[in-house]
């Protein structure tokens, strides 16, 4: 089943289950973002900020040291808490060999602690890299870094009971604005899907499709 149809499938689910009062505001904060969303967001042609970030067990990963391998692809996403982000994730994971064949490395990267990126890591039983940016750093540099807004931190809080600052282990309420990158060997990017509705994402197939365009150019 392609992603976006399963995505379908989960805001289903979620306008069932979530309370009115808090979808009212979350729709808001989308509609929000999707005001400025050119402003969200490393483009095409863009040269890939470097990072160092720690994995599920503590090890740093450097994305230079891993575009030395080979091309990347980078997703950015919320955390384990997000059901939109599971779905991602998982598909990607069963795109894995795939990817590997055409010699690409993914890296996923979330302002979770690195607790809670191990637990997701062993419970979705994803075996690419799995990265924390508690502080945001990297969504930063990538230009997908927000603070949530009080009312948004209150629904959140108050209504599906999500204590993000805790939950990241850090004292600020931030989030990256959903976004999958493809970086070549040189550190220019590829492709960029940015979407601030965090219940769109890009399709596996179509990000397979570019990492197949730069292994036919080298």
């Amino acid at each position: 089943m392609q992603v976006n149809r399963q995505l379908e499938q989960a805001k289903a689910a979620f306008m069932a289950k979530v309370p009115a009062e808090a979808q009212e505001v979350i729709f808001r904060h989308i509609r929000e973002q999707q005001q400025i969303g050119h402003s969200f967001g490393l483009k095409e042609g863009d040269k890939a900020p470097d990072f160092k970030l720690n994995g599920h067990l503590g090890e740093e990963i450097a994305l230079c040291e891993e575009l030395a391998r080979g091309p990347v692809i980078l997703v950015f996403y919320r955390g384990d808490w997000c059901p939109f982000c599971n779905i991602q994730l998982r598909a990607f994971q069963r795109c894995l060999p795939r990817i590997r064949e055409l010699n690409g490395r993914l890296i996923a990267i979330s302002p979770q602690s690195q607790d809670h990126s191990l637990s997701q890591k062993e419970k979705e039983q994803l075996e690419y890299t799995v990265l924390s940016d508690p502080d945001g750093q990297a969504g930063a540099g990538y230009k997908l870094l927000f603070e949530l807004p009080d009312y948004l931190q209150h629904a959140l809080s108050t209504r599906l009971k999500l204590d993000l600052a805790d939950y990241n282990r850090t004292y600020r309420w931030i989030l990256p604005v959903p976004a999958t990158y493809v970086i070549g060997q040189n550190g220019i990017i590829r492709h960029a899907h940015v979407d601030p509705d965090f219940m769109e994402r890009a399709e596996p197939e179509v990000i397979i499709d570019q990492l197949r365009n730069l292994a036919g150019q080298s």
